[in-house]
């Protein structure tokens, strides 16, 4: 067999495989077109620049479940963000000083969070 798939235009995976018409990534569940890998091919490394990964390695995505996996200090807050905290419902947004998630968390209120310290739930 010297045909071979395409790598996810999503995350990059190699391990791609065909189900019907469409090609799947069993890592981040994207489902795309055959024809669709070949038009996009040059916009692959666009979308690799944009894409966001938990502490561990996980790929995020707006809407998602989050913890927090470090007790950090909130500036004018007396309470700190404890380990373990979980923040539902996340918005990635563009970086800025390095936080790429903007999130209301339950107790603190709206923040921005840097993805190097959440964990995917």
């Amino acid at each position: 067999m010297t045909d071979t798939l395409p790598p996810c235009p999503l995350c990059g995976s190699e391990y791609s495989y065909e189900m019907g018409e469409l090609l799947v990534c069993p890592e981040c569940a994207h489902e795309w077109s055959a024809s669709e890998s070949a038009e996009s091919a040059d916009d692959a490394p666009d979308q690799q620049e944009t894409l966001v990964k938990d502490a561990v390695g996980n790929v995020l995505a707006t809407g998602d479940t989050v913890s927090i996996v470090k007790t950090m200090k909130v500036k004018g807050s007396p309470q700190d963000l404890k380990i373990g905290t979980k923040v539902r419902n996340i918005r990635l947004i563009t970086p800025v000083n390095g936080h790429d998630i903007d999130a209301k968390v339950d107790g603190f209120g709206p923040m921005k969070l840097k993805s190097s310290i959440v964990k995917k739930v």
